[in-house]
């Protein structure tokens, strides 16, 4: 097994920290199939989790929450999940609000970025053979209340203007591997 790169959060500026919790999500554990992609040999049932955060800073206007796998053989990492502007009032996310067509329990007004399997929803772990992949599911508490950009941006785009407006930030940390 090569050695993971660095948590790509550690080399941002210091923010305070949010705490994360997912349903039948550990860090370092392995994923259920059923937060695994659906496609590209891969047979898992690709449901988003159910996300829960507290401890949001006094000024968080809306929050992000993102799926990152730093250990995709990409020389980039692969972006899994991109939701933004969802209210400061919501604190949750329910499994599968990331997928289907009417994304049940997406709060409104939340809008879901392309991620780099170039659809706008969340898209499971689907690593290549060889080593287990971290997968970084975040929750960004942001300055603003809408980041106004457009959903069809690149990942990187999302993910340089959530940072750019990130007051507080926490992830979860499962793993996977085929």
């Amino acid at each position: 097994m090569p050695t993971p790169p660095p948590i790509p959060y550690d080399h941002l500026p210091e923010v305070a920290a949010l705490t994360v919790e997912a349903s039948g999500l550990a860090d370092g554990h392995p994923m259920s199939t059923r937060h695994v992609f659906n496609d590209w040999g891969f047979s898992g049932e690709n449901v988003s989790p159910h996300l829960t955060w507290s401890g949001a800073p006094e000024g968080t206007q809306s929050y992000a929450v993102t799926c990152f796998d730093p250990d995709a053989p990409t020389g980039s990492g692969f972006w899994h999940w991109l939701v933004y502007d969802i209210p400061a009032s919501v604190t949750e996310l329910p499994e599968g609000a990331g997928n289907g067509p009417a994304f049940a329990g997406l709060p409104e007004g939340a809008t879901h970025a392309r991620n780099d399997y170039g659809t706008n929803e969340y898209g499971g772990a689907a690593p290549p053979p060889g080593w287990p992949h971290r997968y970084l599911f975040a929750v960004h508490a942001l300055d603003v209340d809408k980041l106004g950009v457009d959903p069809g941006a690149n990942p990187a785009v999302i993910g340089f203007n959530i940072t750019a407006h990130t007051l507080a930030r926490g992830f979860i940390a499962p793993v996977y591997e085929s």
